[in-house]
């Protein structure tokens, strides 16, 4: 039945449209396939950062901030709470949208929060081999998961004391490397 289903999409560009879609024969349906949002947040306890040992590919061992994929009827602050509960039993307080980088290489579009945990209890969660505070001087910057992680963490230094600021974005010398064609 599932083979007999998808000889049934093929690639069109559906009127209206500018690029290649799977198209249904019967109906006219159209499958978009669209860049997957990923939630997280640079979490805090006093002047200390969170971060996880990732316990799964990719880039299992090293080390991450709390993030994941963005699941279906939550808001983006939502999921960036429970990624933290998921990965480190952290319980956050949601701040401002710290970053917003785009992708496309990956099809993705990662929002990364500020954030307070409200308690300094933490624990490893099934995604993480093993979580800690660290000061500023003892991130892991040659161990870490993502080029997003580098970002995230260092536009969370460079607005540490601004209360009121607008997203960042991927930084100029890096827009090359994520935007390779897909």
């Amino acid at each position: 039945m599932a083979d007999e289903q998808s000889n049934k999409f093929c690639k069109q560009v559906p009127d209206g449209d500018d690029r290649e879609r799977l198209v249904c024969g019967d109906c006219g349906w159209i499958h978009y396939e669209n860049p997957k949002i990923i939630v997280g947040a640079v979490a805090t306890w006093e002047d200390q950062l969170l971060l996880c040992r990732r316990a799964i590919e990719p880039r299992r061992g090293y080390w991450t901030i709390p993030a994941g994929f963005m699941e279906l009827c939550e808001t983006a602050e939502q999921g960036a709470a429970r990624e933290a509960w998921e990965e480190a039993r952290a319980n956050l307080e949601i701040g401002a949208l710290l970053g917003v980088y785009s992708i496309p290489r990956a099809h993705q579009v990662h929002m990364i929060y500020r954030a307070k945990m409200r308690t300094p209890e933490f624990a490893p969660g099934q995604e993480s081999l093993e979580v800690k505070l660290v000061d500023w001087a003892d991130i892991p910057w040659d161990d870490l998961a993502f080029l997003s992680n580098h970002w995230a963490l260092k536009h969370f230094d460079q607005a540490r004391e601004w209360d009121h600021f607008p997203p960042f974005g991927v930084p100029e010398e890096d827009i090359a490397t994520v935007s390779e064609p897909c």
